[in-house]
């Protein structure tokens, strides 16, 4: 199968871009290398893939430029796309909003236009359970209601939710939404919690926590998503099917737990600082498998302690 992949050389998308290589599919990729954070880590992602040259091929763009996306349907034989290209994260999209509803919802209506056009019918796109807002019904199920986001980038996820719920209704697109639980693992954007707590205690500098030790969140690890998202293409690939899916581990793990976990595994002390909670930051997030597992045949294996053990070993090698 040819697949277009957007967001191709992030931490999720170049994980993705390998194991349906090993698989046998072809991969298009398409990232804009922006400098949310530097574009030297990303071109270090992508460096295993660039090594299939005949079935991974590697495109440099924008998905807000509507002329540059058109080239690429016309050019190439796309069977399937999923969506990962955004911008991520909550705290930033307060600060950028604008940006974050260019990017993260005009961007996904600009490509489901192009497979309007291009009559391209498989589509999945990357959800985050950001969207459950400060739900307190626990574990997150799908078919919960999620009207409350409490941040920009929350919204421009359920925004895009909508936007392929219509194009699905209209035009008879197949598309699963993923909701994605906290993702980490070997390259972990540098601003997320893990990565960035294991490399402000290598360098002998404090932990910045905001809120309370206790809050929590459904840590999942790469390869469980990476597993889930490939079962959600071969899903959308055989069905008729307009479906949202949580990928999650379903085992909330606290925020004082992540950072005892680091210190067993890197054999070193963290000095925390405290702050007032941050807007937009939910308590909890924790997710029901039931539906995913039913219908993908989705089941994460890897506990948060295993998960970790394999991160820092990535971690030392990359820091040697």
């Amino acid at each position: 199968m040819n697949i277009l992949i957007t967001g191709a050389a992030g931490f999720i998308g170049s994980h993705l871009c390998e194991r349906c290589l090993e698989s046998g599919h072809n991969i298009i990729a398409l990232d804009n290398f922006n400098d949310y954070y530097a574009p030297s880590i990303k071109r270090k992602n992508i460096e295993k893939s660039l090594s299939y040259t005949a079935e991974y091929r590697l495109l440099e763009g924008d998905i807000r430029d509507k002329d540059f996306l058109q080239d690429i349907f016309a050019e190439q034989q796309i069977d399937l796309i999923v969506h990962l290209a955004a911008m991520a994260g909550v705290r930033p999209s307060i600060e950028k909003p604008e940006l974050y509803y260019e990017i993260n919802v005009m961007g996904t209506l600009n490509l489901l236009e192009r497979c309007r056009e291009a009559g391209i019918k498989k589509f999945v796109f990357a959800s985050s359970s950001s969207v459950y807002g400060n739900n307190t019904k626990v574990p997150f199920e799908e078919n919960d209601p999620v009207d409350h986001p409490i941040s920009p980038y929350a919204a421009s996820k359920k925004a895009g939710e909508l936007i392929c719920h219509t194009f699905h209704h209209l035009y008879d697109m197949s598309v699963a939404c993923l909701r994605f639980f906290t993702v980490y693992g070997p390259r972990q954007r540098p601003d997320l919690a893990i990565i960035k707590f294991a490399n402000l205690m290598k360098n002998g500098d404090p932990i910045p926590v905001f809120g309370d030790l206790n809050s929590s969140r459904d840590y999942t690890y790469i390869d469980d998503i990476i597993d889930g998202t490939v079962k959600a293409i071969d899903f959308v690939d055989k069905e008729n099917c307009y479906d949202i899916f949580n990928l999650g581990e379903s085992d909330t793990i606290t925020l004082s737990r992540v950072i005892e976990t680091l210190e067993e595994n890197m054999n070193l002390k963290a000095r925390i600082e405290k702050y007032p909670s941050q807007k937009g930051d939910v308590w909890q997030t924790y997710a029901s498998l039931d539906k995913s597992k039913a219908l993908l045949g989705y089941n994460p294996v890897t506990k948060f302690d295993e998960g970790i053990r394999r991160f820092i070993n990535w971690f030392k090698e990359e820091n040697r």
